[in-house]
């Protein structure tokens, strides 16, 4: 018989990831009720792994995995599942509530039809029995009451992931495993969060933290460090790498032509005010950082140059001098300009292996097309680049948060756009594969190459990033 706090045991566990890549060798680990843990590990040691070990959703290779909590919670019913008690965050949601394989990335900035829409409301609602003092609690404390009647498609990664944490709390779980859930978040956001999710701890709930950044919050009881290194420990040396004072230059101060021009930019919904007299001019080779908290219109910004929201037709937005709406078509836009953001990563939902991907570059959509031979070799030469050469026909889906967001922003450059467009771009990387894409970033691209770069954290911008916009409640409080 099981001690009474006792949660989950885990007996000698070893687990190999697809095709023969040993993750965890004789594991011995439980879970007891009121413990607060960080899985903490580099991207790819198999903290996602972990958690769908712990869910019943994969099967060790060898060990056992126990649920004891199953038996003192329901003993006469043996049918009572893993996921009937515990609360899983994953990156993305991917539920019978609610999918975004049911939807298209340019959805979010248009209409939606009513009956495929679904508001934060009713995904806070449906199947809960929670009374509307409880919600409204809960909501108020993650700070997404004044959405609930937005369409949940329109809402941004960082409010996404704070409504599933809603609704995963509003179930009252024995057990509540996170996948990062500080990613997207600014600073304020962040210490907000981890507070709240230290006064659960506190109050006695049981909470399971997968992480890779090594700062650890203090309401943490216990630590268990996977081993692993990062994809890009090994990597090759960066082929044709010269110099990073010869290759850059300064970025803008040859006067070159404005690749970016928005004046007096205002977007609104429903009258609420999303952008306000923004204006803003980039030229070639310039390289900015698009600064701000969360909520302050930075994604709503970029949707307007990527050629996404409907509301740059209403407006002054020039893109590579000429202006929205002149003749020019979404992919006449999209040919010059490469994109990584957490929204579009939430849209890789087909069974592509990495090669379709990266490939998809090219295009820019979701979906494979053939290439040129010469895309093919280009495809080629940046997977070796980043010694990744063996990933080209592993499932996309397969792979670690982390693994997927580096493989997206080798989308984003592969065709070398004139535009690139970084936003978020280095979320669930660990430290090292940070450092490696910063120096990429700084010695490889063009110095013709205009790039935007959006963060919450300062230090991931690269050495070649030296101008800055900073927004604020949707107008601009700085540029320089």
């Amino acid at each position: 018989m099981a001690p009474m706090n006792e949660l989950i045991r885990l007996r000698n566990v070893t687990y190999f990831r697809p095709p023969e890549r040993l993750l965890f060798d004789n594991l011995n680990w439980t879970i007891r009720k009121g413990e607060s843990w960080c899985i903490h590990g580099p991207m790819g040691s198999g903290k996602s792994t972990l958690a769908q070990l712990l869910l019943g959703q994969l099967r060790p290779h060898a060990g056992s995995i126990e649920w004891p909590m199953r038996e003192r919670l329901n003993p006469k019913d043996p049918t009572l599942l893993p996921t009937d008690v515990i609360e899983y965050l994953p990156f993305r949601e991917d539920s019978a509530r609610f999918n975004y394989r049911r939807h298209y990335y340019q959805q979010r900035y248009n209409f939606v039809e009513p009956h495929d829409d679904v508001t934060l409301d009713q995904f806070l609602r449906c199947g809960m029995r929670a009374e509307e003092s409880k919600i409204r609690v809960v909501a108020e404390s993650l700070g997404i009451q004044e959405s609930r009647s937005r369409s949940l498609i329109q809402l941004s990664n960082g409010q996404m992931r704070r409504a599933r944490l809603a609704r995963a709390l509003l179930k009252e779980p024995e057990l509540l495993i996170i996948d990062d859930p500080f990613l997207g978040l600014d600073t304020r956001g962040r210490d907000d969060l981890s507070q709240m999710l230290g006064q659960l701890v506190q109050q006695g709930q049981t909470v399971v933290l997968l992480s890779a950044d090594r700062v650890i919050p203090s309401w943490v009881s216990h630590v268990l460090r996977l081993p692993g290194e990062s994809a890009l420990e090994t990597a090759n040396t960066m082929v044709d790498r010269a110099p990073a004072s010869s290759r850059r230059t300064q970025h803008g101060e040859d006067g070159g032509e404005p690749v970016v021009e928005l004046h007096q930019v205002r977007v609104a919904y429903n009258g609420a005010v999303i952008l306000q007299d923004v204006s803003w001019t980039v030229r070639r080779g310039e390289r900015w950082a698009l600064l701000g908290p969360n909520g302050a219109g930075k994604t709503t910004l970029l949707s307007l140059l990527c050629g996404d929201h409907p509301q740059a037709y209403s407006n002054d937005v020039r893109l590579f001098g000429r202006r929205r709406g002149t003749g020019e078509s979404i992919w006449d836009i999209k040919a010059r300009v490469g994109l990584v953001s957490p929204e579009m990563h939430l849209y890789f939902t087909g069974q592509l292996t990495v090669w379709d991907v990266v490939a998809t570059g090219w295009h820019d959509i979701l979906v494979p097309r053939p290439l040129t031979e010469v895309q093919k070799q280009s495809t080629r030469s940046l997977l070796t680049e980043w010694n990744l050469i063996d990933w080209w026909d592993r499932p996309f889906q397969q792979l670690s948060t982390g693994e997927q967001r580096l493989i997206l922003l080798l989308r984003a450059c592969v065709k070398t756009p004139e535009l690139l467009i970084l936003d978020e771009p280095f979320q669930g990387l660990d430290d090292a594969t940070c450092v490696r894409c910063r120096t990429w970033l700084d010695d490889r691209l063009l110095p013709t190459q205009t790039v935007l770069f959006v963060t919450h954290r300062e230090k991931e911008l690269p050495a070649s990033v030296t101008r800055r916009l900073v927004l604020e409640r949707g107008r601009v409080r700085e540029s320089r």
